[in-house]
């Protein structure tokens, strides 16, 4: 089991998985930012690769992933940046990217570059089954790496299950057909949504993102999965807050609320 699986096998609930994009606020604030969030008790954290298109963020990683590639952030410098992090830290490390910069640095390279970090696993969220599973499964594995797949309220049970075949970790439980956004409440057909994957009984954990920003929508989705990941409230607060570990400390103070 790599650290996911780990972590998932410890810890049942309430598992706490945060985002945050590389090289935002200032390039080299990547190695700070998940010291901080390990720091403040995070479980997991999901690094963001930043892309010129990202399709499935809201505005406020939008904005992140542009500054982030202005201060001139890119795959190559995020593995530099990453290569001491497993010497101070053993939470679990995912990167949340688009495939067009995997495809562009070389699936293979991606993966070894990736695994020789650290780094435990992906979430790809516009990479098609059908396309990872002939085109990057058996080098994900090759490398003892997790990918992380995506369900929405529109995924049908068929296409569920198909994707708790060939998902390694976790499944990624998108809480609306939305982009990426806080919001402060699920509303009842999301909640709906969330009991009828649990009843589902998948071989993997489930964990909600996309609108989870306080203590009330992280509640909810630890009560339909096993914890919920944690994006826009925090990238909101890097850019507000005077220092990263005052972002992170806010975040977690909110969350307990």
């Amino acid at each position: 089991m790599n650290r996911i699986q780990q972590l998932l096998e410890q810890k049942k609930n309430n598992i706490l998985s945060v985002y945050f994009t590389a090289g935002y606020p200032n390039l080299n604030d990547t190695a700070d930012v998940i010291r901080s969030l390990v720091h403040h008790g995070v479980d997991m954290i999901e690094i963001g690769v930043p892309f010129s298109d990202p399709l499935a963020d809201g505005p406020v990683i939008q904005a992140s992933s542009q500054k982030a590639l202005q201060n001139g952030m890119s795959v190559s410098r995020l593995f530099e940046q990453l290569k001491n992090i497993r010497s101070e830290i053993s939470v679990p490390l995912v990167l949340m990217g688009y495939y067009n910069p995997i495809l562009a640095y070389g699936i293979d390279n991606y993966c070894r570059d990736a695994a020789k970090v650290g780094i435990d696993g992906f979430i790809i969220p516009d990479l098609p089954l059908s396309e990872y599973k002939k085109e990057m499964k058996s080098v994900v594995e090759q490398y003892g790496l997790s990918n992380v797949l995506l369900i929405t309220p529109e995924t049908s049970e068929e296409r569920v299950r198909e994707i708790d075949a060939n998902t390694s970790g976790f499944i990624y439980m998108v809480s609306s057909a939305s982009t990426t956004g806080a919001r402060d409440s699920f509303g009842e057909d999301q909640r709906s949504y969330f009991n009828r994957i649990a009843n589902m009984n998948l071989q993997n954990p489930t964990l909600v993102g996309f609108g989870i920003s306080n203590g009330k929508t992280y509640a909810d989705a630890c009560r339909f999965s096993s914890g919920g990941i944690i994006g826009s409230a925090f990238v909101s607060l890097l850019g507000s807050s005077k220092t990263i570990d005052e972002a992170a400390f806010s975040l977690v103070q909110r969350l307990r609320k």
